[in-house]
This record gives C-alpha cells, sequence and structure tokens, in this order.
C-alpha cells in the first residue's frame, strides 16, 4: 500500500529541515491534535493518538534528500520517507511518502486513517517556523 502526501513547500533549506528531523524529540511538533502520549527514545519515539493503537518508529535515515522512518515493529512493516527537495538556499519542496505492506483487511482499516495522518503532518510541516 502506497500513500502520498501533497507537496510542501518550507521556508527551510533542506540542511536546516535534515537537522530537525534527526532528533527524535522534534517529530512531537508534527503530531496530530489528539497527541496523548509521546516518548523519545534513542533513535526515535512513540506515540499514541486518540482512539488508535500506539506506533513506534525509528528514525532510519536522514540527509539533505530525505528523512526515512520504519515502524520499531515487527509485526508491521512499513516506511514513512519525507523527501527534501531544495527549491534554493531557503526553500525545500517535502513530500510525504507512507510504503507499507499490510494484507487487505487491514489495508482496509488504516488506509482512511494514516492517509488523514499523512495530511495532517504535511499541515504541520508546511505551518512549522
Amino acid at each position: 500500500m502506497n500513500l502520498e502526501g501533497r507537496k510542501i513547500i518550507v521556508n527551510k533549506s533542506s540542511k536546516d529541515l535534515s537537522e530537525l528531523l534527526k532528533s527524535p524529540e522534534n517529530y512531537k511538533d508534527f503530531m496530530p491534535d489528539g497527541l496523548q502520549k509521546f516518548e523519545t527514545r534513542d533513535n526515535g519515539f512513540k506515540f499514541g493518538l486518540q482512539g488508535m493503537p500506539e506506533i513506534a518508529l525509528k528514525i532510519d535515515e536522514v540527509d539533505e534528500q530525505k528523512a526515512v522512518l520504519k515502524s520499531a515493529s515487527s509485526s508491521l512493516d512499513f516506511t514513512l520517507t519525507a523527501t527534501l527537495n531544495p527549491i534554493n538556499e531557503n526553500q525545500t519542496e517535502v513530500q510525504m511518502l507512507f510504503e507499507g505492506k499490510f494484507n487487505p483487511f487491514i489495508k482496509m482499516m488504516v488506509e482512511k486513517p494514516l492517509q488523514n495522518f499523512i495530511n495532517t503532518l504535511t499541515d504541520k510541516i508546511e505551518a512549522y517556523k
């Protein structure tokens, strides 16, 4: 299952964005309203949203072209990637991409909430100062 967020322009360099996305505690600023739990870990974070199970993510790879988060649970196989495309010294085009391997039943249950989550992340990153 593949989902895409809309492309946005962020008024930060790709270098500044990649530095921001290397730090687990910074992801709390991008979480949707309804965040009930947020814990940082050595290389990632765990969060819980109202009405959803807790999700643990590890920061797998971050450079000036992308930030890749992977599921920290062996029962869920997915990645969430933020592509970073520099426009100029102070602006970067960002797009969230989700790729997961789910059976058809799970896909049917999670597709809409995941798309909403990606849309919210995109909105929060776009509004980040």
